[in-house]
């Protein structure tokens, strides 16, 4: 599938992009992508260390 793909066609596709979007826009949402990762890896160190209670088994209420 790839077989046919060389430097020179990734160059090409790589300045109709800067062409279309600029530099400017390219950066901004290198800037957003890498704050959404960043969200998202804290997001999930969070969730490991907070103990999930729903999955502990709890004890019947005595009367």
């Amino acid at each position: 599938m790839l077989s046919g793909l060389s430097i020179g066609h990734l160059l090409v596709t790589l300045a109709v992009i800067l062409l279309v979007f600029g530099t400017n826009r390219l950066r901004s949402a290198g800037g957003d992508l890498g704050t959404a990762i960043k969200a998202f890896k804290s997001a999930v160190k969070d969730d490991e260390a907070a103990p999930d209670t729903a999955d502990a088994p709890r004890k019947p209420d005595q009367q």
